[in-house]
């Protein structure tokens, strides 16, 4: 198991420059001054390139940055800023820049900028052909009303269209914006035919999704693509539903896919993942509080025809377990989640070479301050860790 790391901070030319240091330091102090604590945005996307280069979207002030290291986060390029012009950007564990490659290898990322009124945003996205220099961003819906459009998830399909979904709440809004009229929100998508440089209009796949949680999207096993979200069933279950979709973004199955039956007014901030293996099986991972487990979950989703049921279903972690992530490459399975112990967080892995029948768990890393949520990502067939911590900055851990 190798370790690499890298310390997130830029130099001052660069922060001068780019985000305003003298500025950033006045916020700083204007913090400490305050009696709440300051929130560290730790929120970053990492990914593989065409290239094999590791490439991370994170939040630097009001713009967003990608950064680029060719040796496993040893060392990195300068940063390459998306947006020139600065806006609001949101960077926390849930709703965080997203990157990704087009068919082409044009690099693509997405992020959400917060708007004046509570919870309102616009879901903004931009290209570089040349993974270095970015077009100027786009709102991706057509609907431009100040409300939500948040937590967005970004994939590539077979057919290289690029298909971004998020959370939105115009039917809500339309319904009055009361919950007794309408439960929670709705999950939107929009798809590019032409590598991002446009997006057509933007469809429904769901409603009642709930209002916080990130979308999972992952390729079936014919290339299709699913989605996977946290849902109010009524009259008020927060568990998860799965849609796979029509080349053009519509859906064409929505099925319900857990079924722990927690019953909360509430949006608990920690979306699933998703992964479909080589056989076809979908895998997923899941935050649930169930009554005498650990809230995060590991199942396998089977198609029954008319119905989704989970087989294997068993608990990850212990009681404390949170942000849990899952990938699969070369006939093992694996499942990374961040996990307190009461004075430090602690990194893990489970892994599995029996198609998520069996696993065994594995400690990663650990740290004393604030972190975002882990991610597991593959390059080829082996699989990796990817953590940022506040203290430690960008970790990427490689699974044995």
């Amino acid at each position: 198991m190798r370790h690499f790391k890298f310390s997130c901070l830029l130099g001052a030319t660069m922060a001068a420059l780019v985000f305003g240091s003298a500025a950033a330091a006045e916020e700083r102090h204007q913090h400490a001054m305050s009696e709440r604590p300051v929130r560290v945005e730790l929120g970053s996307t990492p990914a593989f390139g065409p290239d094999g280069a590791l490439y991370v979207a994170s939040k630097r002030g009001e713009h967003v940055v990608v950064e680029r290291s060719s040796d496993l986060a040893q060392t990195w390029d300068a940063p390459r800023v998306v947006n020139a012009d600065p806006e609001a950007i949101s960077a926390d564990g849930e709703n965080r820049p997203k990157i990704a490659f087009a068919r082409d290898g044009s690099l693509l990322v997405s992020w959400t900028k917060p708007l004046s009124k509570p919870y309102a945003g616009e879901i903004r996205f931009a290209r570089a052909d040349d993974g270095k220099n970015f077009s100027a961003p786009i709102t991706v819906h057509q609907d431009r009303r100040e409300i939500t459009h948040r937590f967005e998830s970004m994939a590539v399909g077979q057919e290289g269209q690029i298909l971004i979904a998020w959370v939105d709440k115009r039917d809500l809004e339309a319904s009055g914006g009361k919950k007794d009229a309408y439960r929670g929100a709705a999950i939107y998508a929009a798809t590019s035919l032409d590598g991002g440089r446009s997006f057509q209009t933007e469809h429904k796949v769901a409603d009642h999704s709930c209002e916080c949680c990130r979308i999972a999207i992952a390729h079936d096993r014919d290339g299709a693509l699913l989605l996977l979200w946290r849902h109010v069933f009524a009259p008020n279950e927060r568990d998860h539903a799965m849609a796979r979709l029509n080349p053009d973004g519509t859906p064409a199955s929505v099925q319900r896919a857990t079924f722990d039956h927690w019953k909360i007014d509430a949006c608990p901030h920690h979306g699933p993942s998703l992964v479909v293996d080589e056989n076809g099986v979908r895998h997923a991972v899941w935050f649930n509080m169930t009554e005498g487990k650990a809230p995060v979950h590991y199942g396998r989703l089977i198609d029954r025809g008319n119905a989704l049921v989970v087989e294997g279903q068993i608990s990850v972690g212990g009681p404390r377990a949170a942000h849990a992530d899952i990938a699969s490459a070369a006939g093992r399975l694996g499942i990374v989640w961040k996990e307190f112990d009461g004075e430090r967080t602690n990194l893990f892995a489970m892994l599995s070479v029996d198609g998520g029948k069996s696993f065994r768990t594995l400690p990663l890393a650990a740290t004393a301050g604030s972190s975002d949520q882990p991610r597991i990502i593959l390059r080829q067939a082996t699989l990796f860790a990817f953590w940022r911590t506040e203290n430690e900055g960008f970790r990427v851990i490689e699974l044995p």
